[in-house]
This record gives structure tokens, C-alpha cells and sequence, in this order.
């Protein structure tokens, strides 16, 4: 048996943590079957409780950027570790990781840091709010930025319409507050616009979506937002928690040059520990606590270890030019050639990718490029083509609606196994 102590593991983590994990994807609920339980990381690898090496295409979620347990970091935090865990004071660590953001991010001037993506979106939005006096907000239907209240609202009749909470727990009171548009869809924007006027403080939107898959914006979708924001005195709200420091040093807004208001970041942030930040202009910031009336808070915010970690993270990243272009060529090349495969095996594919982001989808659509493109596709065949992965020591997230992450550990060798394993893949 492949997995026998994963799957003795989760026998026994399901009697003490519900579902058996402590972040539903985990689960493999999607994929079907039971969870590997991972015991080390190292480079371009992750190794489970029963010995095995798979070529990792997670990394944890995006934040592994150049590699787990990349020994300067390892170092650096070690060093730090030394000096204390946690102070609950200021630190000169969090201004060091302010002014290299500030730096190197577009049209911000200021950081607030905080411990999670969740966290940062759910403070950017409370803060657009403050700062507009006005309470509604618009998301994209398939755009995921935390399990906060807001956040957790599906479509209803029509993607212009009021949301309706699609977890037990969410109020409909905060839910009318949310109203969904389609992703790439400008129109439903404007009718959002023109229907809620002098109502609506900001739209919240991952630039390049990542958790429905990779969807890549259209051609002046951001640059509508943007003026539609502009029109109507709301301001735009980049969720770069995925695509921050991994897009290129400056994130979304600088390989897709379009500026934001208010920007949220997370995963490599942290260089692997639980980061999150968001940032803006110093005229919006200046309305947080303890300068303005919007209130905002951890006690456990800017960490010394993770802030160590993040200021080592972004240093390697910023002090190495040539990083993006490897990792977007490794990309490439995946891309390139799991299509080439799969169209000499009569499978029909669509691959999207931006950087070093991307999914396979199993469909015969020639675009996909919002999450009603993404339901229609095969996921049926998306989970044997997962479990033909793992079984070959490939993993790849386990969800048809989720991004591969490639690291900069992933060279030729790494490359070479994953279209070897693809090329035993039968359908």
C-alpha cells in the first residue's frame, strides 16, 4: 500500500480535528481518496510519512517560491529564532519589510502587517469601507480571497444580482452587502454600477485568478475596472496573496501595469511562514487605527520569525533578476509540452498560464476564462489525471478549480519526471 501511514494518520486526525484536517482542500474531497501526510520538504521536493518523494507543484500554496527550506532563509530565521519567539512590541523588523515593499511595489506608501491572506482582505475591505463611507462591495464569481464573512457568497439567479451566503453561519445581512459579477465580465460590473449608485466602495478582484484555476484577465478587464472605479469614486482592490512577488518583484500591478488602490499580499510574503499584509496609498492607510477611526489589530502581527523570513524571501527574489524569467520559462516549457501530449493522445486540453501560475483543464472549450468555463470542464478525468500524478510522485493540488505553483527548485530533472508521468497517463 502506497499510503499506509497517510492513511492511518488520518484515520486517527479525524477523531480530534474535523474532517480529519485543518483546511478543507486538504482533504482530497475533490479528488477523492485519502490525504498524504507530509513529514519534510527540501528544494523542489516534498516527502510524506511513508518515505516518498514527489515533485511539488503546491508549494505550499504559492509562497515556496525558490524552493523549500532554501538554506538562507533556514539560516536566517534559525538566527533570529534565537533572539525570541514572539514580542508583541514594535521591532525594527517590520519597518525593514515596510520600506523594501514600499520600494518595490507600485503606488503604495504604507504596510499594515497582519498573519494570513484571510486576514489581510478582510482589513482591506473594512478599510475601502472607512474610507468611501460606503458598505457594499463587488466580487467575481470563482474569486476566493478568504473565508471571511464577506467573502463566502455565491451567485444567485443572475451573476449581477444581490449574493446569497453559501456557508451556514453567514448572516444576510453581511451577504447584500456583497454582489457577484463574472469574472472578465464588464458588463456585469456596470450594471452592478448603475443599479447600486454612490453604494458600492470597492471591488475586490485577484488580478489573475488562481482559485478556480489559473484565469488570466482579458485584454483591458483590469484597465475597466480601474476606470469604472475611477467614475464612481470606489476604489480597486488587488488580492495579490497568490501573485505577489511571484508575477515579478512589484506583483500584478507591475507585469500587468495597472495600478490599485489597496493591495493585499500573503504566501511569499512570509517565505513560508503565516504572513499576510495589505498596503495603499498613504492618504487611505492614514485612516487606520491608531492614526484614523478604522480599527485593525494582531497581537501576533509582524512576528520577528516570519518577518525574518519575509525580509530574506523578498531580499533573494529582489537581488536575483533573472529568477522570474527562469521560473516563467520552466512554466512554459510544462505547458508547452503536457499540451503537446495530450493533444497527440486525443485528450482534449485547454492549459492557462500567466508566469510561473498554471492549470490544465480537461475540456474541449478553446478558452476558459471564468469559473462557469471552469465548471463545464471534465474534473472526473482531472481526478485520475491527479491520482496518476501522485502515484507517479507528482503532486499537483488536489481540485480541478486550483493553480499549479512552480518554484525555482523545479529544473530539467523535475520537468523531465512530471512529462514522463504525463505521458503514461491513459485518460
Amino acid at each position: 500500500m502506497l499510503y499506509q501511514r497517510s492513511s492511518a494518520l488520518f484515520k486517527d486526525a479525524q477523531e480530534y480535528i474535523p474532517g480529519g484536517v485543518n483546511s478543507p482542500v486538504r482533504a482530497f474531497k475533490s479528488v477523492g481518496g485519502t490525504p498524504i501526510f507530509i513529514k519534510k520538504a527540501e528544494g523542489a521536493y516534498i516527502y510524506d510519512e511513508d518515505g516518498r518523494a514527489y515533485v511539488d507543484y503546491i508549494n505550499s500554496w504559492g509562497p515556496m517560491i525558490i524552493g523549500h527550506t532554501d538554506p538562507r532563509v533556514l539560516n536566517a530565521t534559525v538566527e533570529q529564532m534565537k533572539n525570541g519567539f514572539s514580542f508583541g512590541t514594535p521591532t525594527e523588523l517590520e519597518t525593514e519589510i515596510a520600506k523594501l515593499i514600499t520600494s518595490v511595489v507600485p503606488n503604495i506608501d504604507m504596510v499594515r502587517m497582519v498573519n494570513s491572506g484571510t486576514e489581510a482582505c478582510m482589513s482591506a475591505i473594512r478599510l475601502a469601507r472607512g474610507y468611501t463611507n460606503r458598505d457594499k462591495i463587488v466580487k467575481f464569481e470563482g474569486c476566493y480571497h478568504g473565508h471571511s464573512d464577506s467573502f463566502l457568497i455565491k451567485a444567485g439567479s443572475g451573476a449581477a444580482t444581490f449574493g446569497n451566503p453559501n456557508s451556514p453561519g453567514v448572516t444576510q445581512g453581511t451577504a447584500k452587502d456583497t454582489l457577484l459579477a463574472e469574472y472578465n465580465n464588464l458588463e456585469d460590473v456596470k450594471a452592478l454600477f448603475e443599479q447600486n449608485k454612490d453604494e458600492i466602495a470597492a471591488i475586490i478582484v485577484e488580478p489573475i485568478a488562481g482559485n478556480m484555476g489559473c484565469i488570466v484577465p482579458e485584454k483591458g478587464f483590469l484597465e475597466g475596472l480601474r476606470q469604472i472605479c475611477d467614475a464612481n469614486g470606489a476604489l480597486l482592490i488587488f488580492d495579490e496573496v497568490m501573485t505577489g512577488f511571484r508575477q515579478a518583484m512589484g506583483g500584478s500591478q507591475e507585469r500587468l501595469n495597472i495600478n490599485a488602490d489597496i493591495v493585499t499580499f500573503g504566501k511569499v510574503i512570509g517565505g513560508g511562514f503565516p504572513v499576510g499584509a495589505f498596503a495603499a496609498r498613504r492618504e487611505i492607510m492614514n485612516h487606520l487605527a491608531p492614526l484614523g477611526p478604522v480599527y485593525q489589530a494582531g497581537t501576533l502581527s509582524g512576528n520577528p520569525i516570519a518577518m525574518r523570513a519575509g525580509i530574506t524571501t523578498l531580499n533573494i527574489i529582489n537581488n536575483d533578476r533573472e529568477l522570474f524569467n527562469r521560473i516563467d520559462n520552466a512554466t512554459e516549457t510544462l505547458d508547452n509540452e503536457i499540451s503537446k501530449i495530450f493533444t497527440e493522445k486525443g485528450i482534449p486540453n485547454h492549459i492557462n498560464r500567466l508566469g510561473s501560475m498554471m492549470s490544465v483543464f480537461f475540456t474541449e472549450q478553446t478558452e476558459i476564462k471564468n469559473f462557469t468555463d471552469v465548471k463545464k470542464c471534465n474534473h472526473e478525468r482531472f481526478n485520475k489525471f491527479f491520482h496518476h500524478l501522485l502515484t507517479n510522485e507528482v503532486y499537483i493540488a488536489p481540485s480541478g478549480y486550483e493553480t499549479w505553483f512552480i518554484s525555482d527548485a523545479i529544473k530539467d530533472t523535475e520537468i523531465n519526471k512530471t512529462l514522463d508521468a504525463v505521458r503514461s497517463f491513459e485518460g
